[in-house]
C-alpha cells in the first residue's frame, strides 16, 4: 500500500473511530443518567414501603439507601465502561475495514492514473527521441545532401504523425470518459455505419492487397454515428493490419432480437489465448513477434477506445481468435426501441 494511502487509511480510521466512540460516550452518559435516576426512584419506593410496613426502621441506621445507591451506580458505571471498551475494540476493526473499503476505489484509480501517465510519457518519449536524434545527426553532418535532408524530414514527419495519432486518441478517450456521447444518441442505420467505416479503411486495404467484403444487412442502432463508425474503423484497421497480403476481411451484420450484432472477420495471424483477456487494456499490444510479422505499428489504444465506445452504447465487444487462422471481433449493440 502506498504510504500516502496508509496515512489516509489511518486518519480515516481514527475519524470513524472517534465518531463511533463519541456516539457511544453520549449514549453511555444518557444511559447512566437514566439508569441511576431509575435506581434512585426504585430505592426510594422500597424505603417507603419498608418504613410504612415496619415503622421500627424509621430513623434506623441499619438501612443505608445512600450506600446502596452508590454501590448500584458504581456497578452501572463499570458495566458501561466495559461496554465502551468492547465498542472501542469492535469499532477499531470495523473502522479500519470501512476506511479500506472507502479508499480502495480511490487508490485503484490513483494507481491506474499513475500507470496511464507513465505509459503516455513512454509513448510520447519514443517518437520525440527519434525526431531529436535524426535532427541532431542531420545538423552534425555538414555534407548532408538534399536527398538525405528530405529523407530526414520525411522520417520526422512520420514520427510527428505518430504523435498526432496518439494525442488524438488520448483526446478521444477523455471525451468518451466524460460520457458526453449519450447526449447525441439517435437512430443510426447499420448499413450506413458499415459503408462509412469501409470507405475510411479501403485505401489501406488496397495498399496491402486485402479484399473487403460488406455483408451487413439492415438494422437500426441507437447511438452516436461518428463514434460507432470509429468503433468499426478501429476493428477493421486492426484486421487489415494483422492480415497477410491477398487475404479477405469481412464485415457482417445481423439483427438478433433487440440487438444488432456486427462482426469483423479476418484471416490474419491470430492472438494467443493468454493475451486475449488483455487486448482491451490501454497501451497493451500483443507480443512483438506478431507485430513485427505483420509490420504493424501502434500505441495499443485502439481496442481500449473501441471497448469504451461499445460500453457507452450499452453494448458488448469480444474477440475470438485462432493462431494462424484469424480473429473475429463481435459487437452487440441495442436496436432502436
Amino acid at each position: 500500500m502506498d504510504s500516502m494511502f496508509r496515512s489516509a487509511t489511518f486518519k480515516l480510521t481514527l475519524w470513524y473511530l472517534a465518531l463511533v466512540m463519541a456516539i457511544s460516550f453520549v449514549f453511555s452518559i444518557v444511559l447512566y443518567d437514566v439508569a441511576t435516576a431509575e435506581l434512585a426512584r426504585g430505592l426510594h419506593r422500597e424505603m417507603q414501603t419498608i418504613y410504612n410496613q415496619y415503622p421500627v426502621f424509621n430513623n434506623s441506621h441499619l438501612l443505608r439507601p445512600d450506600a446502596d445507591y452508590d454501590s448500584g451506580a458504581h456497578r452501572i458505571l463499570l458495566r458501561l465502561i466495559g461496554f465502551n471498551l468492547v465498542v472501542l475494540a469492535s469499532a477499531g476493526f470495523a473502522s479500519y475495514w470501512l476506511a479500506r473499503r472507502t479508499l480502495e476505489p480511490i487508490e485503484e484509480a490513483h494507481e491506474q492514473q499513475k500507470r496511464f501517465t507513465a505509459d503516455v510519457s513512454h509513448e510520447l518519449r519514443t517518437p520525440l527521441t527519434a525526431i531529436k536524434m535524426e535532427s541532431e545527426v542531420a545538423l552534425m553532418n555538414k555534407h548532408l545532401s538534399s536527398a538525405e535532408l528530405r529523407q530526414t524530414l520525411a522520417s520526422n514527419l512520420e514520427e510527428v504523425a505518430k504523435l498526432e495519432s496518439l494525442i488524438n486518441n488520448l483526446l478521444r478517450l477523455s471525451r468518451l470518459e466524460a460520457d458526453e456521447l449519450q447526449e447525441s444518441f439517435t437512430s443510426v442505420s447499420a448499413e450506413v455505419l458499415a459503408e462509412k467505416a469501409l470507405t475510411q479503411v479501403r485505401p489501406v486495404a488496397t495498399e496491402r492487397h486485402i479484399s473487403l467484403h460488406n455483408e451487413v444487412s439492415s438494422g437500426q442502432i441507437m447511438g452516436d454515428e461518428d463514434s460507432l463508425v470509429q468503433l468499426l474503423v478501429i476493428l477493421l484497421d486492426n484486421a487489415i493490419k494483422y492480415s497477410p497480403h491477398d487475404s479477405t476481411v469481412t464485415l457482417t451484420g445481423e439483427t438478433k432480437g433487440d440487438q444488432t450484432v456486427l462482426r469483423v472477420i479476418d484471416q490474419g495471424l491470430g492472438i494467443e489465448p493468454a493475451q486475449l483477456e488483455h487486448v482491451f487494456d490501454r497501451f497493451f499490444r500483443a507480443d512483438n513477434s506478431r507485430a513485427k510479422a505483420a509490420n504493424a505499428e501502434g500505441f495499443g489504444l485502439g481496442l481500449s477506445i473501441a471497448k469504451m465506445i461499445a460500453d457507452l452504447h450499452h453494448g458488448t465487444i469480444e474477440l475470438t481468435s485462432r493462431i494462424g487462422k484469424g480473429t473475429t471481433a463481435s459487437i452487440s449493440l441495442p436496436n432502436k426501441t
